[in-house]
């Protein structure tokens, strides 16, 4: 394996986007559940989120939900988040809950539907220059259910169209990602229902789109990394949703079904350069803590990135290479698991505490009475959760 302290020196540059709507309320299809202490506005989700921050040293900015998220002053969102020591990152436009969109948005065959949903991602790229964010992030839940509900290729052409409009609005620095998923909500077909479909739509819009790989948007068996591979090397990966999935996009804890699948992909992003603040690849969150405290939960997601990228940044690359040029097949699987297998949360802790972070953040927390503090002072209003 490569030398522990020297693949330690590499975690400073981790740095993962949390998503505001984590801290909000969620559940199933079948029911929301409300806790405790559930931030009832955008500033306290932010609050939550620095708390993330303060103690893993991982989560340096926070992603946020237009309409969910929306202010009157931008501006004054990006200092107060400043004061509370996070960012404000990726901004995701939301085309999929008002009931203009029943038959689609940016693919809809209804001019002012789709006109609409423009107009929307236009918006959201003025508050990207309130907040200086970088990105905006397009998930579409457009799709139809029945064969002949609608033309496939009709709404592929109208979305090309739809997003050239939008990729024309962007600034110097601004950046669009392109999110895909297999289906849900449209169960015949989906309009952006996986990677190759997303880069043939960011390819054409050129050099600022690209496409953001869901963990949880596949169909059982595939194999994520190969696909983060592939973006890599085509140089249009752009960013991550992490989370975990059994079934379909269950939105679980990253690595909670299958770690050394994430530590897998974690090694493909090393290899293949996209690891590190000027890789141009970010990696966010992407849950819904439905049973599971919500700060604990993202604590818990945050910390299991950190030990899977460790473990990643163990295997031995010269090894792994001369194994495979040998074709020695075992030896090279031994290079893999002899990283994965080893035990980091001890020198993490002990990384962390050099850095003047708790050695177990999420002990740290429920010492800290943050939770109870809101639970007493986050009384009335509304709490936050899908839709809010």
């Amino acid at each position: 394996m490569n030398d522990v302290a020297t693949a330690l020196g590499r975690l400073g540059e981790l740095a993962i986007e949390v998503p505001s709507w984590a801290y909000g309320n969620s559940g199933t299809r079948f029911k929301v559940f409300g806790t405790p202490g559930t931030p009832r506005t955008v500033q306290e989700k932010l609050a939550d989120a620095a708390k993330v921050h303060e103690l893993t040293g991982l989560a340096p900015t926070v992603a946020l939900h237009i309409p969910w998220d929306k202010v009157d002053d931008y501006a004054a969102l990006k200092e107060y988040a400043a004061g509370l020591g996070v960012g404000l990152g990726t901004i995701n436009s939301n085309t999929f809950q008002d009931d203009e969109y029943k038959f689609g948005s940016l693919t809809s065959s209804n001019e002012a539907v789709r006109r609409r949903a423009i107009e929307h991602h236009l918006d959201c790229i003025e508050i990207m220059h309130a907040t200086g964010s970088k990105d905006l992030k397009i998930w579409l839940a457009d799709g139809t259910n029945y064969p002949g509900q609608d033309d496939m290729r009709g709404r592929q052409d109208r979305l090309a169209e739809s997003l050239q409009e939008i990729y024309a609005a962007l600034g110097d620095e601004q950046r669009l990602v392109l999110e895909y998923k297999f289906f849900e909500p449209a169960f015949y077909h989906t309009d952006v229902p996986d990677w190759g479909t997303s880069y043939a739509q960011t390819l054409a819009l050129g050099e600022k789109a690209f496409v953001c790989l869901d963990t949880g948007h596949h169909a059982p068996g595939t194999n994520i990394e190969f696909i983060v591979m592939q973006l890599l090397r085509l140089g249009k990966l752009g960013s991550f949703d992490f989370n975990s999935r059994f079934y379909a996009d269950d939105d679980l804890i990253v690595g909670a079904a299958d770690p050394f699948q994430l530590f897998r992909i974690m090694h493909e992003v090393i290899r293949g350069g996209g690891y590190g603040k000027d890789s141009g690849v970010a990696l966010m969150l992407d849950q819904c803590h439905n049973l599971e405290e919500k700060i604990p939960g993202q604590i818990r997601s945050v910390l299991n990135v950190q030990e899977m990228t460790a473990r990643a940044l163990l295997v031995d690359t010269a090894a792994l290479t001369e194994a495979q040029r040998a074709g020695d097949v075992l030896a090279a699987n031994a290079v893999f698991n002899d990283a994965f297998y080893t035990d980091v949360r001890p020198v993490l802790a002990e990384w962390r505490e050099s850095r003047g972070l708790p050695a177990d953040p999420l002990a740290a927390f429920k010492a800290s009475g943050y939770q109870k503090k809101i639970n007493e002072d986050r009384v009335g209003g509304q709490q936050a959760g899908w839709g809010a």
